[in-house]
């Protein structure tokens, strides 16, 4: 059963970071009616932290970097989404829908907290789920900053129903995997793997960070496997379609900045640009910046983002 308290573990701070001391870490854990979400609290604990959502596949860590480059007295509470990092997987049998997953989990948190408004940030899926929630609740969010994403990603009706039943079958095959059957690797094969499936969006170094919440020590001394659920790789079931993307987008009304990484990801094409329009009809306050970048390069280069994001906060 769901309770009301917030459960904390490791504290840490880091060194010397931007002339001035790195912000303070400290783990907590969420309890949610399948286990708990994990995530790490950068910064003051006085202060109602961003809550900070990271990529499809990727983890809370992936906000270290841009975490340390930010205005001290801002506190980012960066949360692993159910199956990634640290936070419980769905139980055997449940199917993710990631987007929609996302809105309800953001629902959850902004509830467990006693939160009147929330304040957004997300890279990718996370922006996409904030996206989301800022176009549902528009009275509730205190700004929404999206990386490298405007929205959930767009599949026209065609496609949906010609994928939906390799879908299900992916699913149920993944379902069956048990953990004594997961692949498992040495560490350095294991970041090599993580950088290559990435194909250039991540550094070695960057695959260093993610890999922190992102494998577990195996049961064979010296190999490791993916700690995040391999059924991720099937949530796509439950994407939406152009129309009512553009309606969700016709709703956001809190301050919204959009900072888009160039090349980046173009897997979206010319509907971040249709959404993006729609979205800046309704807000109040609108601010889009093109960063020189992979569609990571909010991990790999935080100092390109982190400026845009403090003027941001500041104005």
């Amino acid at each position: 059963m769901e309770n009301n308290e917030t459960t904390s573990t490791t504290h840490d701070s880091h060194g010397v970071t931007n002339g001035r001391l790195a912000k303070d870490v400290e783990e907590i854990k969420i309890p949610v009616p399948w286990g708990h979400v994990s995530g790490k609290w950068w910064g003051p604990k006085n202060e109602q932290p961003i809550l900070a959502l990271h990529g499809w596949q990727d983890n809370a860590g992936t906000f270290d970097g841009l975490a340390e480059f930010l205005r001290p007295n801002v506190a980012i509470l960066s949360i692993d989404l159910p199956g990634h990092g640290f936070s419980s997987h769905l139980p055997y049998g449940q199917m993710y829908y990631i987007f929609w997953d996302g809105l309800v989990l953001l629902r959850r948190i902004v509830n467990h907290y006693k939160w009147n408004k929330v304040k957004l940030l997300g890279h990718s899926l996370g922006g996409a789920i904030g996206f989301l929630y800022a176009a549902t609740y528009p009275n509730e969010v205190d700004f929404l900053i999206s990386l490298d994403v405007v929205s959930p990603l767009v599949r026209n009706v065609e496609k949906i129903a010609s994928l939906t039943g390799d879908y299900i079958d992916k699913f149920l095959k993944y379902d069956l995997l048990m953990l004594d059957c997961v692949p498992c690797y040495e560490y350095d094969d294991m970041i090599t793997i993580v950088e290559n499936a990435y194909e250039g969006s991540i550094t070695r170094e960057a695959a260093e960070i993610l890999m922190k919440r992102g494998m577990q020590p195996a049961h064979e001394r010296g190999k490791y496997y993916f700690s995040r659920d391999p059924k991720l790789k099937v949530s796509f079931l439950g994407v939406l379609s152009l129309d009512l993307i553009l309606q969700f987008a016709s709703q956001i009304r809190c301050p919204y900045l959009n900072i888009r990484a160039i090349p980046g990801q173009t897997i979206h094409g010319e509907n971040y640009g249709k959404v993006l329009e729609k979205v800046e009809e309704g807000v109040r306050r609108f601010e889009y910046h093109e960063v020189e970048g992979t569609h990571h390069v909010h991990l790999n280069e935080p100092e390109k983002v982190a400026p845009i994001i403090n003027r941001f906060l500041r104005d």
